[in-house]
């Protein structure tokens, strides 16, 4: 499976030469431990993979014992591992480091040492417990790895020719035409259906069988209860409510998550360890309100309004679907003939969002209620800064037929303003200085 993540690790490995260690932090199956496997064997005359999920017998000894001599350590390690370490031109990788914190304590005396590159993996690193008893090394270079984006689906059915074209359209605002434009969307609707889980996209690769994959996502989503329910101590009931929540808050007109609808009574303090959590898990994508939006987003984000969209759309879909097969067939059909009967709007914006995130991007919207005068209401679904200005992005279902919150925003800020979005389900346009793009199209903001 190819991934654009592949890049960066050639990058990190040219630059580096062994004066840092990589740490890859993605959610459970997203395909980590793959890309970094596959990165080991491709590009070093060895690699050893250490997974702390299931270590072999006499490694965390070795760890605890013997890491105070690292020719004794390593010597050991390539004993239990059956792997041969050469100078300069062998990889090690810590799989799963989140299990065992002192080895990435380590990796500070290991990056000084200089034999050998080191990669580690794993999910919900960042959380205080996997943290709090150990030093965090400074020769860490931290990136995110995200399920498969549109692109890196399209490659998976042997696609390498659309997104280059979509490029251009997009930097030149030229519509591609009605009939490549449903033809492109047909693909896209799919992609959301099956997901970027790497599992599910192969599967689909390969069978076409969406009953199938929706077995393939019915599993993950178990491993996400089982890790909650695992990991999360006291606070697992909290998390476990949020999360099962999510498809039912997205489903609403204005998406922002209300705890109300959870208790009455509750406050955001009392749920931020369990929204921490999910967004650390990167099982969902945190969305905060930019109350007084600038180039400088995070300057004004309002805790207590947030929307959390699932970081894996077609994980969405299978939590809506549940268990009937029947619903499963009638909206997979439904795709197929262009007429999405599930919530469009919910899972529009999902992808969106999703699409934003596996750009870098931290995600911020706009909202604004005005009690005595409902047409002073403003609700913008995403802002994205250009660096200079602020792009507010709308999200449209195929019936749309106005943007009147995209006006009073830019009334609003005005002097702020840079390009103004409408995404949907048609053809790319420009009209009354707005750009309506495709929805596939969002991923080049």
């Amino acid at each position: 499976m190819k991934r654009k993540i592949y890049r960066r690790l050639l990058d990190w490995k040219d630059k580096s030469k062994g004066t840092s260690a990589l740490l890859i932090d993605g959610a459970r199956r997203v395909g980590k431990s793959y890309i970094v496997k596959d990165f080991g064997r491709e590009e070093y005359d060895s690699c050893m993979l250490i997974d702390f999920s299931t270590p072999r017998p006499g490694t965390i000894e070795c760890f605890e014992k013997d890491s105070y001599d690292l020719d004794i350590f390593f010597l050991k390690l390539s004993v239990i591992y059956g792997v041969e370490l050469k100078k300069r031109k062998s990889l090690v990788i810590f799989d799963e480091v989140q299990l065992y914190p002192p080895a990435r304590q380590l990796i500070k005396h290991l990056v000084e040492d200089g034999r050998f590159d080191y990669i580690e993996t794993g999910s919900l690193i960042s959380l205080r417990r996997n943290v709090k008893d150990i030093l965090i090394p400074s020769e860490e270079e931290h990136i995110e790895m995200f399920p498969m984006d549109f692109e890196e689906f399209l490659w998976a059915l042997g696609d390498a020719t659309t997104i280059p074209y979509l490029h251009q359209c997009f930097d030149n605002k030229t519509p591609l035409g009605q009939h490549l434009h449903a033809q492109i969307m047909n693909k896209f609707r799919t992609y959301m259906l099956v997901g970027g889980m790497p599992q599910a996209v192969q599967n689909y690769s390969d069978t076409k069988d969406f009953e199938s994959v929706e077995r393939i996502k019915h599993n993950i989503l178990t491993l996400y209860d089982s890790d909650i329910e695992k990991y999360t101590g006291k606070e697992g009931a909290k998390v476990s409510i949020v999360y099962s929540r999510i498809p039912a808050q997205l489903s609403k007109h204005e998406k922002k998550y209300r705890l109300a609808d959870i208790e009455k009574s509750a406050r955001t303090r009392e749920y931020e360890s369990a929204f921490l959590w999910l967004e650390k898990s990167m099982i969902i994508n945190r969305c905060f309100n930019a109350t007084d939006p600038t180039v400088g987003l995070a300057l004004s984000e309002d805790f207590r309004t947030q929307k959390f969209y699932m970081g894996d759309t077609g994980l969405l879909v299978s939590m809506v679907l549940g268990d009937d097969s029947t619903v499963n067939s009638e909206l997979y059909k439904s795709v197929l003939l262009d007429k999405l009967n599930l919530n469009e709007g919910m899972l529009m914006e999902n992808i969106v969002a999703q699409m934003l995130r596996a750009n870098g991007k931290k995600l911020f919207f706009y909202s604004r209620s005005d009690s005595k005068e409902r047409i002073n209401n403003i609700e913008i679904d995403f802002l994205v800064s250009d660096h200079k200005r602020i792009c507010p992005v709308e999200v449209k279902s195929s019936a749309y037929r106005k943007h009147s919150s995209l006006d009073k925003f830019s009334g609003k800020f005005t002097s702020r303003i840079g390009n103004r979005y409408i995404l949907y389900q048609k053809d790319l346009l420009v009209k009354d200085g707005v750009i309506h793009l495709p929805i596939y199209l969002a991923m080049f903001l």
